[in-house]
Order: structure tokens, then sequence, then C-alpha cells
């Protein structure tokens, strides 16, 4: 596939309808200038290196691939730390997340041609035939419109592309007939009803079996959709119209573009996040590159690569103009608001965006590619994967990471465009943190929480989908693939649709009047792609000139040399600018000076205040040096303030046999003890306390003494529980809720206060468990008796060692028992308010004061929290600002003395049998959970 490339043509015009042979051509000519001048002074990885990563990547999507088919078949999607298939109904609802479970066998769809690009093709006609066996695609289940096409409609479509393509190579699939287009043309017309509006536009959500609007439909009530949702149909829907002739599937796709596009702000050209799809009015008036539009400017262009049509490339270019020109702050890509485009809509960014540089790829801009390339990476660097969303000073805003492959398919194009071996060495740095991090029995687990390591009991479909097939990508050499990956285009979830599709079944094509030759008279119509020797200088460090300003952008400490230089200025008798400790919101003159400095001021409806700085704002560059010296000052303030009001989590490590470090268990801190943060973690073997509760003196010294005591909450302070087990010779100790069912996953963050009076006497480490994660060490206790914990204020690398003691033969049974020692350690991502983008929905979760506690715990509010109006300013500037701040928190504490949460709990369908049998979740919470496209 020509995705590299920048469009059809090398620096010479291409006919406007010309056969997508020769576009291929050309742009694969670009691919291969680019290529050659980049590798020129390069030091290549070597063939047998790259060989060993692609034969490690084939490994680890056989360990992920072989534990669903064992595990999880015919379910959805693989549960990789219980070990078992994730059925819609029969698990704890996640809200709008299940929206993609149709039971479909959806991992097995969205896996197909994943295995011939991994060249497994015996293992791909095994599993065509078992889609064709088992899956039904007629059940009375409410799914997502995107989330189905993306993944079942595109999964059955590449099977079927590379299904073809196996049987006229005349070795493998010589039986198959069709089957798989014709269970899409089956799922395509399932899919019709939804676009059944006065706008063309889909509803989001569709019944399989009854459809829309049908009381026994359960939907068709939604009002708003995103601008993704509708606006990414449009490669499978025309695909399937073109394999099979029945034009009305790419009718309605090209007929919701075309409403968007008419929606678009015409003076900003901007599209929203959220529309109506009856209206058009524009719901969400924030407009961005990731989520809720990320790859509906994806689909623009490539339907432009795939069918061939003008229209489509002169929208993107269009839009592509305005997000260089208000949404993109190199390195860094911030919502604005499509009617002030000028004004920062939020100050962080979530992962989604990481696909836009590889998009950026495909346009041909690679400059701005690289840059937020980089940036990206050194996030990673920092966390050892991309937080679901981070702030633009760096710190994580929602700290789950669902195994998302955005990043490594900008990686994959990066590579392709440039020949770069960095891209190599970055790809690496993905294999490794995920085999360290999230490898776990049965398959490759979630991050819950990217700053502990924790983990969550999912692994989506997409997982198997893209990251394994873009990963490969990147270190095979062409005849490591079994077919021309050139002759096919990505979809956005990476599935493969042959680019002879443009010259196929054309009847819905927009004609262009324009002559054969002629280009259209518009600067935003690039009809060629650019020339290699202006867009890559010949210089083999250009690449490495664009990278190594962000190489410190994330790191704690910046550069002082434009502080320096204006204190030495203020020595001199200049008047010193404002300084952050004196600002006052209320003051006229102060905020007289920010305007003249570049710094915006930004008042939130619930009544925090944000500052921005754009430094092409300000009113020269000293003012620019002086707004930039200010916003530092003000982030080091609210740092200071946040780190004494709240603490961040830690974790607990199960270490000991079969676990190994793979189980690792979110904590909440305690004001007092040992700060694991400052010293070194504490490793030992538990041991229940006696009383259980810890109120009195133990009767049991011996079995704590040198152990790390287990201890229930309730009846006492937290400090006194403390000082009993230290007494009795613990060297740490772990609370254990005594709310049955009470969850991380589901409860806010909970710090242990102290008892009011002096705590220095406490020298032992104290953590807090909610009762699920609690539950996991005791059913440890009852089945192994002997378990090692590791307390730390970050999970550890695990213990190769130890972990090879494992005998080989016995690797199943050690699966097998690891897992039913394992349970969910699931959370959400955080939904927030459409209208409040900048409060974490933490706060939502409702909070009762048990009467039978007396423990007590921090107290931090909402309003507390945000009191100071540094507490959210982040900073922007044209020289890749970075903070000296340390990794903070973006959950806040209890607000209760020892509150816990006021859930209701259901049976679970299928119980554990080892442990967790009475596993239930928090509808509740969850039903009041506040939105978000994310």
């Amino acid at each position: 596939m020509s995705e590299a490339g920048g469009g059809p043509g090398c620096g010479f015009p291409v006919p406007q309808r010309a056969p997508w042979s020769l576009v291929a051509a050309t742009a694969a000519l670009c691919l291969v200038s680019a290529t050659s001048v980049w590798t020129a002074g390069a030091a290549p990885m070597s063939r047998e290196e790259k060989q060993k990563l692609g034969n490690q990547v084939l490994e680890m999507f056989d360990h992920a691939y072989g534990n669903y088919m064992e595990h999880a078949y015919p379910a959805d999607e693989l549960m990789p730390l219980t070990c078992r298939g994730r059925v819609r109904g029969q698990e704890p609802s996640r809200g709008d997340v299940d929206d993609a479970l149709g039971k479909f066998s959806l991992t097995l769809i969205d896996s197909l041609d994943t295995l011939v690009v991994l060249n497994k093709t015996k293992e791909f006609e095994d599993a065509v035939r078992k889609v064709l066996r088992d899956v039904n695609l007629d059940n009375d289940v409410v799914v997502s419109v995107f989330e189905t096409n993306i993944r079942v409609l595109g999964g059955l479509l590449g099977g079927h592309s590379l299904a073809i393509m196996l049987k006229e190579k005349g070795e493998y699939m010589q039986w198959y007939n069709d089957e798989l287009l014709q269970m899409a043309k089956q799922l395509g017309y399932k899919l019709l009803p939804a676009f059944n509006t006065t706008s063309g536009l889909p509803y989001p959500r569709i019944n399989l079996k009854f459809g829309i609007r049908k009381p026994e439909a359960r939907t068709g009530t939604e009002t708003d959709t995103c601008t993704a949702c509708a606006g990414t149909l449009i490669l499978e829907f025309a695909a399937l119209s073109r394999f099979t002739g029945a034009t009305i599937f790419e009718e309605y796709a090209r007929k919701a573009l075309d409403f968007l596009w008419e929606k678009r702000q015409r003076s900003s050209n901007l599209v929203g996040v959220t529309i109506n799809i009856h209206t058009g009015d524009w719901v969400r008036k924030d407009s961005g590159v990731g989520a809720g539009i990320d790859s509906y400017y994806e689909y623009l262009l490539k339907a432009y690569v795939l069918l061939g049509d003008d229209s489509f490339l002169e929208r993107f270019n269009t839009h592509y103009d305005a997000i260089m020109r208000y949404i993109s702050q190199p390195p860094l890509l911030l919502d604005v608001h499509i009617h002030k485009p000028m004004l920062n809509a939020r100050t962080w960014m979530d992962a989604l965006l990481a696909f836009f540089p590889g998009l950026q790829v495909l346009k041909g801009d690679i400059r701005p590619a690289i840059e937020t390339h980089e940036m990206l990476y050194q996030v990673i660097k920092k966390h050892n994967f991309l937080p679901e969303a981070f702030t633009t000073d760096f710190r994580v805003h929602w700290a789950q990471h669902p195994l998302r492959p955005e990043f490594a398919e900008s990686t994959y194009f990066l590579y392709k465009a440039t020949g770069d071996p960095y891209y190599l060495e970055v790809g690496k740095t993905l294999i490794e943190n995920l085999n360290k991090y999230a490898r776990v029995p049965c398959g490759f687990a979630a991050m819950k929480d990217v700053r502990t390591g924790s983990h969550e009991d999912r692994m989506d479909s997409f997982f198997l989908a893209e990251m394994f097939k873009y990963l490969y990508l990147l270190f095979a050499d062409k005849e490591d693939i079994i077919f021309d990956i050139e002759d096919y285009i990505f979809t956005t979830e990476a599935h493969l649709l042959p680019l002879w599709l443009s010259t196929t079944n054309q009847s819905m094509s927009k004609k262009n009047t324009t002559s054969e030759y002629t280009e259209l008279d518009d600067s935003n119509f690039d009809w060629t792609c650019p020339n290699t020797q202006i867009l890559f200088p010949n210089d083999p460090l250009y690449a490495q000139s664009i990278r190594e300003p962000l190489k410190n952008v994330v790191d704690k400490s910046c550069p002082r040399g434009i502080i320096r230089v204006r204190e030495e200025s203020f020595r001199s008798g200049a008047k010193p600018p404002l300084r952050a400790r004196d600002f006052m919101a209320t003051n006229p003159e102060h905020l007289e000076i920010l305007k003249k400095m570049g710094v915006s001021l930004i008042h939130l409806k619930d009544g925090r205040v944000q500052l921005v700085q754009h430094a092409i704002q300000a009113a020269s560059s000293i003012d620019a040096e002086d707004g930039l010296r200010f916003m530092q000052e003000m982030i080091e303030l609210s740092s200071q303030q946040q780190k004494e009001q709240q603490l961040p989590p830690r974790a607990v490590q199960i270490v000991s046999h079969p676990f190994f470090g793979r189980v690792v268990l979110t904590a909440g801190p305690a004001q007092f003890g040992l700060d694991l943060s400052k010293h070194k973690e504490t490793r030992g073997f538990v041991a229940s306390s006696k009383p259980y509760n810890g109120c009195s003196e133990l009767t049991n010294p011996e079995a704590v003494m040198g152990k790390i005591a287990l201890i229930q909450r309730g009846q006492c302070m937290f400090a006194e529980k403390a000082r009993n087990i230290q007494n009795a010779g613990a060297i740490g100790g772990i609370v254990i809720d005594d709310n049955e069912g009470s969850s991380s996953d589901t409860a806010p963050l909970f710090q242990m206060a102290g008892d009011g009076k002096d705590t220095d006497d406490i020298k032992i480490p104290m953590l807090f468990l909610f009762s699920k994660e609690g539950s996991i060490i005791l059913d440890a206790i009852r089945e192994y008796e002997e378990v090692e914990v590791l307390l730390s204020d970050k999970a550890k690398d695990r213990d190769p060692e130890m972990e090879n003691e494992e005998q080989p033969s016995s690797e199943n049974d050690s699966q097998n028992q690891s897992a039913e020692q394992m349970t969910s350690i699931s959370q959400e991502v955080d939904l927030i308010d459409q209208e409040s983008l900048e409060e974490s929905s933490l706060n939502s979760h409702p909070e009762s004061l048990s009467p039978a506690d007396i423990d007590n715990a921090a107290s931090v509010s909402p309003s507390e929290q945000n009191s100071n109006p540094a507490e959210n300013h982040e900073t922007t500037s044209l020289d890749g600002e970075c903070t000296d701040l340390d990794n903070q928190l973006q959950e806040q504490s209890e607000t209760e003395e020892d509150s816990s949460p006021n859930v209701s709990w259901g049976k679970k369908v299928q119980p554990i049998d080892s442990i967790l049998a009475d596993w239930n979740e928090d509808i509740e919470a969850f039903e009041m959970m506040e939105k978000d496209e994310l």
C-alpha cells in the first residue's frame, strides 16, 4: 500500500482520473525516493536483529491469539487475568465499552487478515472455517454502528480480500467461494436501518436482530453521535458496494460524509466532536484530532486513495489546513473551539491522537509528524505506555492504557517514509514494554494505571487486529510477506482493502468535470506528493535534527537559560514582570500583564481558572520569555500545593510462585509511616493478624514477626492498627476493606490519614486494598499458604530467575493456576461531562459514611483541590515547553472520614471456581458516570 506517499505523483501532476496502477506506482516512487535519502548516513539495524524481533512479534501474537482460542472462543474477547471469555450479558456492564461486543466472536473476525500478514495461512484457513461455521450475526444485541463497522464488517472484508488473493495463488483457500463477503453483505444490510434519519447521519447504535425504534430493539432514541462515528464508514461501505455491486452502502456512507462537510464551521473549517443526528447542530463544539473526530479525517484522505474521488482530497486538505493553523502547536495537538479556534478548549491530549503522525506521513507532511511522534515517544519512555490522556506538561490525566496500537501505527509509517532505523529502535522498545509489563500467562492485559503497573482484565480485539500487524510489518522485509502489501490500503482498524477497488463498480463515483490533466485552481488542493529533495534535505541527520530539541520535552527539569537572561536584566534595573506567587485573577493590572505576555485566562463553569500561553500572541519576544517563566512558576506553585494535598497510588505486587510479579494491585497510600516513594520497597511474606481488625495487642506476634501483616478495616483508627502490628514485629501492613465487594474499579483512590496525633513513631509502610483486590491475596494464601508480596510506589520488574524455575512441561497448568488467583483489575475509561471537559469523573461516584467505621481517611474535596487558580494551568510554547514537575495524580481522594462506596451488587452469571465466586460490579455507579466519546 502506498500509505507512506503523499498522494499521487512525485513532483509532477497525475491525471485526475488516472488508473490506480499509475497512482500506486507514482506514490511508491515517492516512498523509495524518501527512503534512499534517509538511509544514506544512518546505521541500519542488521537483518539478523530485524528477523529476531519479527520472530518475537510472531511469538507474542501466538501467545495472545492462542490463549483467546483456548480460553475465550467463541466469546467476543479474552479476559486475560481470569483466563476466560467476555460474553455480553454474562459479565458486569462496562457501559459504552461493551457496545463493541455483539456475540459474534469479535476477536476472531478482527484477527483474520492479521493471520495472513503474519504468514499464518493454515491458521487463517482454519479461522475462516470457524467463522463460517460458528458466527451468528442475528443476535438480539445492541451494538455500536461505528465499532461493528470497523471491526466486524472491516474484518470480514479484509478476510475476504486476502482469501481471494490466496485462492488466486493456488495453494490455500481453493474451496472458498466468497462466503465471508456474503456474511459482510448480510451485516451491511443489518446496519442500514441506522441511517434512517433526516440528515443521513446514522444512529450510534443498532440492534442486530430488531434494528431501530422497534420496542424490542431497545435503541433508536439517541439524538447525538460523534463525528468519527458518522464519518468512519466510507471505506468499508464503499468496498462492500464495489465487491458486491450493491451501490446502496456507498450511497449511505457518502451522504453521511456530505452532511458532515456541509455542517463544518465555515470560518474555521473545523468540525466539532458531537453532532445532533436530526438537526445537524453541534452538541460539543470543541475540535481536535483525537477521540471523537480522529478517523473522520483519516477516512477523507484514504477515501481519495481508495476511490479516486477528488472531492475527498479537497475536503481533507481544507480540514488539514485548519488543523495545522489552529490545533497544531508543535509538538502538541490541542483541542480548540470551532467558533473561536484561537482559544484552547482543554489543556490535555488523549492517546488516540497518536495516529495523526501516520496520517501526516500519508499526506506527505513529515516534519510535524516527526515532532509529534517524538513527543509521544518521550511520554512513553516516562510511563512505559501512553496514558489514555496526559496534560500539556506531560502529567498523567487518565492513567489507563488499553494496549492501543495508534503509536505503533505511526511508527511503522514513519519508518516506511524515512527508512530511519531510529524507528526500528522505537518498535523494539514497544515490544520490550509489552512483554515486560503487559504480558500475563493468558495473553496480554491492559494497564489499569501506567503509574503503578496494575492490570485490567481486558484484551481488546484491536490489539490483535492492529498492534501485531504494524509491529511485524515494521521489522519485515518484502520477502517476509507472502503478498505485496503495497497493493492494499489500511482501514482505521488496520484491515486490508485492495486498491483495485477504485476501478470496480464505479457507478457511485463522483464525476470530475475538470479536463484530464488540468489541476484545480485551489491553493489547498495538493495534486502531487512533495518533491523529496525539498521534503528531505540531502542530510542524513535531518530527522535527528528535528527530534533533538524534543529529547528533554518530558524531562523533569527545564532549561533555565531564558530565565537567567531576564533575571540579569532585572538586576540591571529593569522592572521585574509579574511573579506567579503575586498573581490575582481579579486584578485588572495583572490581567493586562498576562495579555502582554501572551497568556490567556479561561474561566471554567465550575469556578476554576486556567492559564494557557501562546508565545506568538505575546507583545514581543521578551514578553514571551516573561510569559514562559511565569507559566513555569505557576506550574511549580500548583505542583507544590497539589503535593501537600494528595499522595499518588501505591502498588502491591505478588512475587511468589506462581505469580512472579505478574499480578499488580492498586493500593491506597497512608499519610503516616514509611514513605515508599522515598525509601526502598518492602518485600516479605504476608500473614493475617489476630485479632484480624488489629485494634488491640496481637495474640499471634510470632506469626507476623518479620512479615507483612494483613489487617481488616474498621473498629479503630488506622494509626492504631499500624502501631499494634509494628509492636508485634511486622515489617509492613496491608489494610483490607471490610465492605465486601468494594473495588478500586469503581471507588476513588483511598488515603489513610493519621489519628490527629503525632504519628512519627510509625516506621513501617502501610497500604490500603479494597475488598476485591484484598481477596486476591487472601485466596492465594488459602491456595499456596506462603505468599510473598512487594510494597512499592510502582510495580517493579518481574523476577526472571524465580520465573524460570517453573518446569516448561507444566506451563499450561501453571497458567491455569495463576489465572485462578487473578481477578479483573478493570477500570473504565473515565467518562466526563460534555460541558465540563476538565473535571474528572471520579467525582461522580456516590459515597456514604458507614456508621460502623471510625477509621479516618484523608479528606481532599474537589473544591479544595481546585481552589487555586493555578491548579490546571498548562504551558504551551513554540519551543516545546517542558516542566520540572513530578508525575502528579489526577484522581481525588475520598472526601468523607473512612467512607466506603454505597453500591448495589448482583450475582455473576459464570462464577470463578477457586476465587471471587461472588465477584460483582457496581452497575449503578457506571450508570451515573458522565459520558465522553473516548
